[in-house]
């Protein structure tokens, strides 16, 4: 008789699918612990820049646009006021020293010149006429005292005579006191005419010093009034290049006023604009690269303008040796400006990341070259081709260096 057998409960379906069912749970419980679960983006590998971290020497320098001036610029100031008659040369013209550039009209200086020359002459006439009347009052003087001496000397014999007489009792005492007193009155007469004639001659040399002096002043103010008038033309104090007239036939012109400039072409200078942030590191004496017709020209600052103007100043640069052939006035060109020594260091090539992440972060590629993950990193000193990495980068790693403007937040790239 058959005997009815137990059926087993862990046969063989069942084990399979118990064993299946776990190994999944398993491993849904691995994705949940163990994955990933960084913001991801994929983007377009051929459309970003990857830059390699490399180890080499930092040249900290800025570059500048700087403008060839001439060495040295004179303006041209109105001495004198007035409107313009004549122009004789134009803008960009060569000069010598002494050149006539232009011709002003002043009726009020030249009348005034004309008065004071009259005045002159005028005063030079009644200088020459105080000297002829003193020669005169001299003259009539000696006269009047040669006509004086004479009564006196008849006085004299006189008096002697009737005191001689009187003595003798031959004349009276009344004719001989007579006699005595005109004597005595014709000497005291003859003194005071001398000390009139004396006081009359001191007076007339004090108006002729007075009127010396009088006429040298207006001789001095009068050769001023001249040269101001030799000034209503303006000439060029220098050899050089008329750079600019900013001014027209009739044009009326105030003293002071500027009128136009010359240059110096014996030598050239360059001015550069600086952003006001290196103000507290640029300084006369710091060195400069100047690059023209593939060579380069070693330049100096030799003077920082302090004004800042739009956020920069101005600094003005010399050639160590001479200027380079070829250049001009007005020309541009990009200068290297040195701030600092060369020094070794971790190198990153600027690009436009630092501007989405102000060197705090960046993309760093992986291992695998299929992906870059963010990482966080210290920068330093920069240059127009570098940064200075001080943290988070070792040479040979892959940098994405262009944009992060449309990567948002996202920790990982995928290409």
């Amino acid at each position: 008789m058959d005997r009815q057998l137990k059926k087993k409960f862990w046969n063989k379906q069942r084990i399979f699918l118990t064993g299946g069912g776990g190994i999944l749970v398993l491993l849904i419980l691995w994705g949940f612990i163990f994955a990933d679960k960084r913001s991801k983006l994929n983007v377009e590998k051929d459309k970003i820049t990857i830059s390699a971290v490399t180890k080499g020497t930092f040249d900290e320098y800025i570059v500048v646009t700087a403008v060839v001036h001439p060495l040295k610029t004179i303006r041209l100031d109105a001495i004198e006021g007035g409107y313009v008659a004549n122009k004789f040369l134009e803008g960009g013209s060569m000069v010598k020293q002494g050149d006539s550039i232009l011709r002003l009209e002043n009726q009020r200086l030249s009348m005034e010149f004309v008065n004071r020359e009259t005045e002159m002459y005028r005063l030079i006439n009644e200088l020459q006429n105080t000297r002829l009347r003193l020669k005169q009052d001299r003259f009539a003087l000696e006269k009047t005292l040669s006509d004086l001496d004479y009564q006196v000397d008849q006085a004299k014999d006189i008096y002697e005579r009737n005191d001689k007489l009187f003595k003798d009792k031959v004349v009276a005492e009344q004719e001989y006191l007579k006699t005595k007193r005109d004597y005595e009155k014709l000497v005291r007469q003859r003194e005071i005419e001398v000390k009139s004639q004396d006081y009359q001659i001191k007076n007339s040399v004090t108006q002729i010093e007075q009127l010396e002096g009088t006429i040298a002043r207006t001789q001095r103010n009068l050769q001023m009034m001249k040269d101001n008038l030799n000034n209503l033309v303006v000439r060029a104090p220098v050899d050089g290049q008329l750079s600019s007239i900013n001014v027209e036939v009739g044009t009326s012109i105030q003293a002071g006023e500027n009128i136009g400039q010359i240059d110096d072409m014996n030598g050239f200078k360059l001015r550069a604009e600086v952003d006001e942030h290196y103000i507290s590191r640029v300084f006369t004496g710091l060195k400069a690269n100047f690059e023209f017709n593939g060579k380069n020209h070693p330049m100096t600052i030799s003077k920082v303008y302090p004004e800042v103007k739009n956020g920069r100043f101005e600094v003005d640069m010399n050639f160590v040796t001479a200027a380079p052939e070829g250049i001009r006035r007005g020309q541009s060109s990009p200068i290297r400006l040195e701030l600092g020594k060369s020094s070794e260091a971790v190198l990153l090539p600027a690009g436009g990341f630092f501007s989405d992440t102000g060197g705090n972060w960046v993309y760093v590629v992986d291992n695998s070259g299929k992906r870059a993950v963010k990482r966080n990193i210290s920068l330093g000193r920069k240059n127009p081709v570098y940064f200075e990495v001080l943290e988070g980068l070792q040479p040979g790693d892959q940098v994405i260096t262009s944009s992060y403007e449309n990567f948002g937040d996202k920790e990982v790239l995928e290409f």
